[in-house]
């Protein structure tokens, strides 16, 4: 038998994965990264973005938001601030909170303090509208 990934994904909520994987792709900090089985040891963090693992042939996708990323034989930890597998995001929420956080930064400048929280909002937003996208077009 092919060798597999452990992978887990927590957040402060709770486990949201735990599977045996063929491989992974995550939203790295300084870029999208691939992770297979015999990976060396890493440590590094994540941004806002589309997080997936491919199983048994069907590829998962899972909305991240910000975290950190664990690679140590072929065990795989992620710790994210949310994690929403395709399946469960409710896209017209997601439309909702893009128009919402679209609006905000209109009343906005760059220098409010206000401005960054609303552009990672509308990054969010984006993200789970993409992965819940999935759905549909895989």
């Amino acid at each position: 038998m092919a060798e597999k990934l452990k992978l887990e994904i927590v957040t402060p909520y709770g486990e949201v994965v735990s599977e045996e994987v063929d491989e992974i792709t995550a939203p790295g900090a300084l870029g999208e990264f691939g992770v297979l089985p015999g990976h060396i040891p890493m440590l590094t963090s994540l941004r806002i973005g589309e997080f997936s693992y491919l199983k048994n042939g069907k590829r998962l996708f899972i909305a991240v938001n910000w975290g950190y990323f664990e690679v140590e034989e072929n065990c795989v930890t992620v710790l994210v601030d949310t994690a929403e597998p395709q399946d469960l995001i409710d896209l017209e929420r997601a439309k909702t909170a893009m128009g919402r956080a679209e609006e905000g930064l209109k009343q906005l400048s760059h220098e409010d303090k206000e401005y960054r929280v609303m552009e990672a909002a509308l990054k969010r937003a984006i993200n789970r509208i993409q992965v819940a996208s999935r759905r549909t077009g895989h």
